[in-house]
């Protein structure tokens, strides 16, 4: 049976500090006090805490050693899972152990966390480390009564360096510097990304000036537990790049393509201008050479026209009129015809052909291009938590999407802004129906920066597709107010390559 006073703490408010807009603070929502009471004919005989982080919005991974007290009192103890965030605490039970890992899979319902990622790229020796947890000699030295470790609190974040892989009772472990103690245990290892490299197990006491060390199970111990455990995960390989340097990297790339683009544009009009003076030379050569020839022509005509007149004459001295009279008259003719091609000469100007528009064609933003694949660009993107998928879109006309989704113009561009209800994760997506780049820039915030956007996203009034242009246009105007809720850098930013679906 359990205590009523264990009861009533368990649905005891707590206060949560704000996070920081950085990776570190983001994956501090995912991390958990993990405490555990064994209670024994209404008696407390075992009291353990310590830590843990979500891979799945309803399971904590923590260190076996942390529940050990679910294995020697298995009817009579309680889990219970305290968010970092929220104003209450979660009842969890154990479904995977591993004690040779020293790994342990908690479930728990009734709420959704935001989950961490396992770095699966290679860590080299030297490489910034942080842990995150609940140190016990922090608690011993804050907590007021028993009360306090089941109210909700940031993790307390130290920071070393990765100190190399060793063995540890045939399993893989990670040594590191940043300061531990008892009750950081089964909290997470995160490279600067804020990603998994290891959970924190186990620490070297420094005596006689000996320095001490942490030691945390590896990611590959951590993955092959999951994996056992039959438990999905996020794995990323991306190296750890600054969002600041991955948006200017983007920006130059875009850079880059725009002045590329112009630069073909140029060269084409360049090349299409010298092929029209090529031809105009020789256009007016040609037209030059038909004068001339319409000239030689005419002065042939007049030559054979003289030559008939004096025939003429010298038939009629010879009395040979009828003779005379028809050569006279062909030689008429002949006049007429150099006087009728002397005035059809050509002017010697060329006629040019007329100017063939551009063939590239011109992509309306405004128009339906249907169902795309979109694959991820990893050397345009920055990736900490998220899936790589491909992400199927069915752009419609006006920025219709998926026949549910309306966007807001932003120049050639469109744009939305994703509010979720439960997940604490705000997107702006874009896309570029001209380049059919599609991007996707993630904020991973704290639950008080979630209810201060959800406020302001309450304010937006187009729910569904719209073919009004003012309705769109104050779409765009109240996603402006959103976006000025945001911080100034996303955590994460996902650019991916749309093609034509088949």
């Amino acid at each position: 049976m359990i205590p009523r006073l264990f009861l009533a703490l368990l649905l005891l408010f707590g206060l949560t500090a704000p996070a920081h807009a950085d990776d570190i603070s983001a994956s501090a929502r995912s991390v958990v006090r993990v405490v555990t009471v064994a209670v024994v004919d209404d008696e407390v005989v075992g009291f353990g805490h310590g830590s843990g982080f979500a891979v799945a919005p309803n399971r904590i991974v923590t260190n076996a050693h942390v529940v050990d007290l679910a294995a020697r009192y298995p009817d009579n103890v309680v889990i219970g899972v305290v968010p970092s965030e929220g104003n209450r605490s979660y009842q969890g039970k154990v479904i995977a152990i591993d004690t040779q890992r020293d790994l342990a899979l908690i479930e728990l319902t009734g709420v959704k966390l935001p989950t961490l990622a396992l770095y699966t790229g290679p860590v080299d020796e030297g490489s910034s480390m942080t842990a995150l947890g609940y140190p016990g000699n922090v608690d011993m030295a804050t907590a007021r009564s028993a009360a306090d470790y089941i109210m909700p609190l940031s993790p307390i974040r130290s920071e070393g360096v990765f100190s190399g892989r060793r063995t540890l009772s045939g399993v893989e472990v990670l040594l590191h510097t940043a300061s531990i103690a008892r009750g950081n245990s089964g909290g997470p290892l995160l490279d600067p990304c804020g990603r998994v490299v290891g959970v924190n197990s186990a620490l070297t006491h420094g005596e006689d000036g000996d320095a001490s060390f942490g030691f945390a199970i590896a990611d590959t111990e951590l993955a092959t537990f999951l994996r056992n455990a039959k438990q999905d995960f996020a794995g990323v390989g991306n190296p750890c790049t600054s969002i600041a340097e991955r948006l200017k990297q983007d920006s130059d790339a875009d850079a880059l393509a725009a002045s590329d683009a112009q630069k073909a544009r140029l060269d084409a009009n360049s090349q299409a201008a010298a092929a029209r003076d090529k031809a105009m030379v020789g256009a007016r050569d040609a037209a030059q050479r038909l004068r001339e020839n319409f000239i030689a022509i005419a002065a042939g005509l007049l030559v054979a026209g003289l030559l008939a007149a004096g025939g003429a004459a010298m038939l009629e001295l010879r009395g040979l009129r009828p003779w005379a009279i028809g050569v006279a008259s062909v030689g008429a003719i002949v006049f007429v015809a150099a006087l009728v091609v002397f005035v059809m000469r050509p002017s010697g100007e060329p006629v040019m052909p007329p100017v063939v528009p551009d063939a590239t064609p011109t992509v309306s933003s405004d128009a339906a291009i249907g169902p795309m694949v979109c694959t991820v660009l990893p050397n345009r993107s920055r990736i900490t938590v998220s899936s790589q998928d491909d992400v199927k879109l069915d752009w419609g006309a006006g920025g219709c999407v998926n026949q549910r989704t309306q966007y807001a113009e932003n120049g050639s561009r469109w744009d939305r802004i994703l509010v979720p209800s439960e997940e604490q994760t705000v997107s702006v997506l874009q896309f570029d129906p001209a380049t059919k780049i599609y991007s996707n820039a993630r904020y991973l915030l704290s639950a008080a920066q979630m209810d201060a956007v959800r406020k302001v996203r309450s304010q937006v009034s187009l729910k569904a597709c719209s073919s009004d242009i003012a309705a769109r246009a104050n779409l765009s105007t109240q996603q402006a107010a959103i976006r000025a809720t945001l911080p100034p850098l996303p955590n994460e930013k996902i650019v991916y390559a749309c093609k034509v679906a088949p």
